[in-house]
Formats: C-alpha cells, sequence, structure tokens
C-alpha cells in the first residue's frame, strides 16, 4: 500500500541480497517493475488518505522485500480521492481516514458489482497543535468548536484567557484541511455535528504534514493533524470533551481506552472481497509484523503492542 521510491525500495532489496543469496537474480527495482510488465508480478494500486500516506509508504517498502510476486504504487491526494477512484475501479486499495459514506458505499456497488469491503488498519489520535512557544496546554471540544465553527466567538488568544506575547496581533490563525481530506471531515463532524460548518478564513492546506510544518513556523496558530506527524516545533494539546471534564494527551494508551476524544479508526476499502495479491497484502499489514510499522509511525496499532 506503498508508493515504491527507487532509493526506499534498492535500500530493503539490497538487506534482501545479503541476507538470502548474492548469486540469484536481481532484486532491483528494475527488475521488479520488468516482471511486472511480463505478468509475473501483480501490481496494486493504492490510494487516498494524506493522513495515512507516510504509513501507506512504509508497508508497501517493507512488503517488496516480503513478496517477490507483488508491487505496491500508493499515491495520496486525499481520503475522498481514493474513494473516488474506488468507485471508478482503477485501485485495488483505497486509504480512508474516515469511514465510507453511505452515497459512496452505494455508487461504487453500483457501478462495479462489488461491494466494497472495510478493513480496519490502525488508530490515529487527531491531535490539536499549536507552536512550541504558545502559552496554552489544554483546550477543550467546545473551545474549538467556538474557534472553527462558522458562528464561533472565539477569535484571539486573549479570549481563551492566554496572554500570548509571541503573537502581537493577538489572532488565532486557524489552519485547516482542504474539504476531500478524511481528517477535515472528521475533525469538523467531532466539533460541530453533522449540521454545522467551519467559517471562512481559515488557512486550507492539502496534507497532514504541511499543517504541523506551517505551525510550526507560526505562533499565532493553531491546527489539527494526526499525532504521528508531530516535530520538536510544535506541541500537542490535551483535550477535554467540554469545561470541567478531565483532559487527555493523544497517546496510545488513551486512544485504547477511548479516553482521547478526537481518535479514530483508520481504514482501507478493498472494491469486493479482496482475492489473490491484494488479499496477501492486506493480511499483512493486519499481521503483528505489518502492525508494528503502524506504531513505528506513530500511530495506533489494533493490538496496542
Amino acid at each position: 500500500m506503498r508508493i515504491n521510491s527507487r532509493i526506499g525500495y534498492t535500500t530493503i532489496c539490497f538487506l534482501v541480497v545479503l541476507t538470502c543469496s548474492f548469486a540469484m537474480s536481481g532484486c532491483s527495482h528494475t527488475d521488479k517493475a520488468s516482471a511486472a510488465k511480463q505478468g509475473t508480478t501483480h501490481t496494486i494500486k493504492n490510494k487516498g488518505s494524506d493522513t495515512m500516506v507516510n504509513l501507506a509508504q512504509a508497508w508497501a517498502e517493507m512488503y517488496t522485500g516480503v513478496s517477490s510476486t507483488a508491487l505496491v504504487e500508493v499515491s495520496g491526494g486525499g481520503s475522498g480521492t481514493g474513494v473516488a477512484a474506488l468507485i471508478n475501479g482503477t485501485v485495488d486499495i483505497a486509504n480512508c481516514s474516515r469511514q465510507i459514506k453511505p452515497k459512496e458505499l452505494e455508487l461504487a456497488t453500483q457501478k462495479n458489482s462489488k461491494i466494497p469491503q472495510e478493513f480496519i488498519v490502525g488508530y490515529d489520535a487527531l491531535a490539536v497543535y499549536v507552536h512550541q512557544d504558545t502559552p496554552i496546554n489544554k483546550i477543550t471540544i467546545t473551545q474549538l468548536a467556538e474557534i472553527y465553527g462558522e458562528d464561533g466567538t472565539i477569535s484571539k488568544w486573549s479570549d481563551l484567557g492566554i496572554s500570548h506575547n509571541n503573537c502581537p496581533s493577538d489572532e488565532i490563525i486557524r489552519i485547516s484541511r482542504q474539504s476531500n481530506s478524511g481528517t477535515y471531515f472528521y475533525f469538523r463532524e467531532a466539533l460541530l455535528g453533522k449540521s454545522s460548518d467551519f467559517g471562512l478564513g481559515s488557512l486550507d492546506l492539502h496534507g497532514s504534514k504541511d499543517v504541523v510544518e506551517v505551525i510550526g513556523r507560526t505562533p499565532c496558530a493553531i491546527g489539527y493533524s494526526g499525532m504521528g506527524y508531530a516535530t520538536p516545533h510544535v506541541k500537542m494539546l490535551e483535550v477535554a470533551t467540554a469545561p470541567g471534564e478531565p483532559y487527555y494527551a493523544p497517546n496510545l494508551k488513551n486512544v485504547l481506552d477511548k479516553t482521547y476524544p478526537i481518535a479514530r479508526p483508520l481504514y482501507m476499502y478493498s472494491l469486493g472481497e479482496p482475492m489473490g495479491e491484494v488479499k496477501a497484502y492486506l493480511d499483512w499489514i493486519l499481521s503483528a509484523e505489518g502492525q508494528k510499522i503502524v506504531e513505528k509511525l506513530g500511530f495506533v496499532p489494533l493490538t496496542g503492542s
């Protein structure tokens, strides 16, 4: 479910050759691509969530050293883009950081005469990020709704009772994602429910990594992204559902025991029951080996181990 970069794949192949026999036939990306053209290797096309793209790439690169018959091609673009490709029958697997919508499920089934199959492949805490120097450590869902909602009443850091010396304007710069993002969809619903929308004026970015990088350079900013994208230049806030409720940090324990209030499953969808190489790949992702990569990339594995 990963995009096989030439560098990443070559590194894996080098290790495989060392542990196997150097005299065996080549393990280069070129050789495998050539085999794919000859029909001896199956290419698995995987597309979707930008939150999951680093994880998907890591899976794909590792799997090339596990399977001699599969080549995994990964691309991002957002959960909506992945689902659209699944509906059009142009991918084997769609990555989603939100659940497929009933209308999307119906369209995919009607167009392809196959019912998309859902696989939960890990979990993610959707963290609320601020610049490392911002003098705040906790926030509530109620406050976030007032910051992001179209009728929100919080637009300045002083509205939160904060004196932010590194933000002379006192303005809260809202960082968000574009509307085809599963992260955008999930965060909006977690804050506002299904009947309200975000207000205008936010800075809407393409990728999860972009959100964290911009916040790390912008002392006045607040935003949301997967907890696996944290850097030393930002901090993740503890979150409570409402004033007076306990606050919880975005971490493995709080996601697994369901106390962190903005946590979600990560999904992969196949078009119909997966078979052959696609099934083998999904089975490997759900195995202990595949789940180790989930935790290594900063997400929460299914077992929590």
